[in-house]
């Protein structure tokens, strides 16, 4: 059993807990407590981009490559605000509380970005950023601890809870769509504020369900042994407070390219010390978080690029894909959910797939692999649109990208799912949330590259035909290349990983 360091009740015996179809009843609850978190974060995520180049651009296309970075740098240090949450958690407040102050922190920064003023939406991305660091390691390194390493379902308990993750993110760009072109506002001027104010709404249901349905996880991720008491909590807030503005420096100050060396240069701090804990615990242990650090860097290029589905993506969809159906027009905000109604549709499949293989199942490393070379699948359907369907107005089929989410998705289903068990299994036993954080910060590593790249996609006169063409090309060739390497690399790994499935 992996906990955190210091807890006496991470390191207890899991508790016999009743079942709900086959799995521990707390997950069930932790699965409706994240449905409600990325409802909120992903109600938001169609809207960014869009509401940044409206809002304080004036709608120029000169705005769409620094809404693209501001929007990477977001998600960035979204994911790796998670290493200092998961370190919280483990060493001073606990995951119970991590995530209870998290959904606070967030709510109030979502209910922020709904102020139209440059500053405050500035500083509730930042809020929103540290609240997330609080969250989401922790919840996810929660599902783990309700299992015992050796148990058969874990695998099957992180695919579950996956689920969640994109039922709520399926709900969200629907409901937040509507809400926005609809109800407040129209498809040609679209009522952001209530995108934003919905979105902080769910986070409160999120924060309510987890208030009330703690008790069922019997003393799980309970305060740190020692350090039980509300002054814990008070120090903590306070300290996130402190740190709200750093983000904001980080997030609205440096830019995109600075910040990259930042997250790098703690990307390098984090290797070394859960290496050192590794070589502290053996050579097993240490093998163990060598072949996940190398996962780490992959992972890095897999969100790279994934992660356009909220900048360059949306531009694409906005600007050059036929959205016409007779008279109706298919809203923006709807192509977030296809790749959650694909992760719905096709997580069963894949992991019929995977028991069908039996003993060719391929190994994690290998899961990756072909995680990547899915996504470079779908950059080349792009380049396939881009440079042979454009009709005579300039626009690609609604298929095209329609499909790409779609195919990307079979990646990240080979890729995102595993990521997460595959950290409580090979982290440090000590460390598991700071290894969740580990895996965030490699995504927000990924995804601050991501804005990056969005913004060459958009270029400094606005997305075209072309330099969507010549910036997906890129995008082929450098996930299909990584893909190649990683696969001819598992073996390699495997070793280093002693029987890890």
């Amino acid at each position: 059993m992996s906990g955190g360091t210091g807890s006496t009740s991470a390191e207890a015996p899991i508790p016999a807990f009743g079942e709900v179809l086959g799995h521990p009843r707390p997950l069930w609850m932790l699965f409706m407590t994240e449905f409600w978190e990325r409802f909120a974060f992903y109600g938001i995520r169609w809207a960014l981009v869009l509401y940044i180049v409206a809002q304080f651009h004036a709608g120029s296309p000169t705005g769409e490559e620094p809404a693209s970075q501001l929007y990477g740098a977001y998600l960035a240090l979204v994911y790796a605000a998670a290493i200092f949450g998961g370190y919280v958690a483990d060493k001073i407040l606990g995951y119970q509380r991590s995530i209870l102050l998290g959904a606070v922190i967030m709510a109030c920064g979502l209910f922020m970005i709904a102020v139209p003023d440059p500053r405050i939406f500035e500083f509730g991305l930042a809020t929103v950023i540290v609240g997330n660091g609080l969250f989401k390691p922790n919840i996810s390194a929660m599902v783990g601890k309700l299992y015992a390493q050796s148990d058969g379902r874990r695998d099957s308990g992180f695919t579950i809870f996956y689920m969640g993750i994109n039922a709520g993110a399926f709900l969200a760009p629907v409901l937040t769509g509507w809400l926005a072109e609809q109800v407040f506002g129209t498809a040609a001027m679209p009522a952001y504020k209530y995108v934003f104010i919905a979105s902080g709404l769910g986070m409160l249901v999120s924060l309510v369900w987890f208030w009330f349905g703690r008790r069922q996880l019997q003393g799980i991720g309970a305060p740190v042994v020692g350090l039980e008491g509300v002054q814990t909590v008070a120090y903590v807030a306070v300290g996130c407070l402190v740190a709200i503005p750093v983000m904001w420096v980080l997030l609205a100050q440096l830019g995109a390219t600075t910040l990259q060396y930042v997250l790098t240069a703690m990307f390098v701090g984090l290797c070394a010390l859960l290496l050192a804990e590794g070589v502290r615990n053996g050579p097993v242990a240490r093998d163990k978080a060598i072949a996940m650090l190398i996962i780490f860097a992959f992972n890095v290029m897999f969100w790279m690029f994934f992660e356009q589905a909220g900048s360059s993506f949306t531009f694409l969809a906005d600007k050059i894909v036929d959205r016409q159906f007779g008279d109706w027009t298919f809203p923006v905000a709807w192509f977030q959910s296809v790749n959650s109604i694909a992760i719905i549709g096709l997580a069963p499949v894949v992991a019929w797939v995977w028991v069908k293989l039996g003993e060719w199942n391929p190994s994690i490393p290998r899961k990756f692999g072909l995680g990547l070379v899915f996504n470079g699948l779908a950059f080349l359907l792009l380049m396939f649109a881009l440079s042979s369907l454009v009709d005579a107005a300039g626009k690609i089929p609604f298929w095209t990208l329609f499909m790409v989410y779609v195919i990307q998705s079979v990646g990240e289903l080979c890729l995102s799912p595993i990521g997460l068990s595959m950290v409580t299994k090979l982290a440090p036993v000590r460390l598991v949330g700071f290894g969740m954080g580990g895996w965030f910060l490699s995504t927000g590593i990924g995804n601050n590259l991501s804005g990056i790249f969005a913004g060459y996609v958009s270029g400094e006169t606005g997305m075209t035909t072309a330099s969507a063409l010549g910036g997906y090309t890129f995008g082929f060739w450098a996930l299909v290349i990584s893909g190649v390497i990683l696969l001819a690399v598992s073996p390699v790994l495997n070793r280093l990983m002693h029987g890890v499935k």
